[in-house]
């Protein structure tokens, strides 16, 4: 008797043990299955993004004339073409030579002025903030 008792005690425990593992199993089905889902939004957020940024790319590129940007620069100024930006400094009145194309001592003393006078980091170079500011003077003269 005492041996069924055992064996029936140990069946129940059995029993027990391997219904738990099962609930235990669906438990992490249902986890994994919620963080597969969690996944799919977040790269579909991510794909949106991305449409967003190239799309914003293109309004950049479009919005500024004269300018070869990077598709992998988010707006960033490459290359602002020089007789651009002499003409532009021409009509802001900081340049007085010829608008010939090249980047020579007149030109880089035009662009220092410039950047004095309007607040910008003194440096010579046609960057992104400075093409901001000159930019505007491309149709209008001032000087």
């Amino acid at each position: 008797m005492a041996k069924q008792v055992m064996w029936l005690g140990l069946a129940a425990v059995g029993i027990f043990a391997l219904s738990g593992c099962a609930t235990v199993n669906k438990n992490e089905a249902l986890l994994n299955q919620g963080l597969r889902n969690k996944v799919l939004a977040l790269e579909a957020q991510l794909n949106d993004k991305d449409n967003e940024i190239n799309s914003l790319k293109e309004s950049i590129a479009a919005s500024n004339p004269g300018v070869n940007s990077g598709a992998q620069d988010a707006g960033e100024v490459k290359r602002v073409d020089t007789k651009l930006i002499q003409t532009a400094l021409k009509n802001a009145g900081y340049f007085q030579g010829s608008v010939d194309g090249r980047m020579g001592r007149k030109t880089r003393l035009a662009v220092k002025e410039f950047q004095k006078a309007n607040n910008l980091h003194v440096d010579g170079r046609v960057g992104k903030n400075t093409w901001i500011v000159l930019k505007e003077y491309l149709e209008k003269k001032v000087k």
